[in-house]
């Protein structure tokens, strides 16, 4: 098989349609459009036009509300997530991330108080709901805010 011998598989290339030609083509006259109306005007035909009812996209609530701009993203850590460390170790978000509790260490880490803890921790966050507050230090750990 050499370069010059490589041909196109039968019906993977169609001839343009050219429209406007002659009437022998097959595609004179009226190139195909019928005969007057909005279809057969150049530029005759909008996708959201719906015959002069109101259109849908029109007939639709506009978005409500906004977004906050100054809405600061946590990475949310449950009690039951640190349950996993050993007793009177120091969890820092890197410890976290390193664990596999959080993905992205840039985010504040925010710890909030679903689950139990059964062991004294320090746990070091940006922010602490109230009960996971209580839970750390009713197990005997203590709480380290980071800014």
């Amino acid at each position: 098989m050499q370069l010059h011998n490589l041909r196109s598989p039968k019906g993977a290339k169609n001839a343009r349609k050219r429209v406007g030609r002659g009437d022998g083509s097959g595609h004179g006259s009226y190139s195909g459009r019928g005969i007057k109306g909005q279809k057969a005007r150049s530029g005759g035909r909008n996708p959201n036009f719906e015959g002069g009812q109101i259109p849908l996209h029109m007939s639709l609530p506009a978005l409500r509300g906004f977004t906050n701009i100054f809405r600061k993203e946590y990475s949310v850590v449950n009690i039951r997530h640190l349950a996993q460390f050993p007793a009177n170790s120091q969890v820092t978000p890197q410890v976290m991330a390193k664990a596999g509790v959080i993905k992205e260490v840039d985010k504040p880490v925010k710890v909030l108080g679903d689950g139990e803890l059964d062991r004294p921790l320090i746990v070091e966050a940006h922010r602490f709901s109230k009960s996971a507050r209580q839970k750390i230090e009713a197990a005997g750990g203590s709480i380290k805010e980071v800014k």
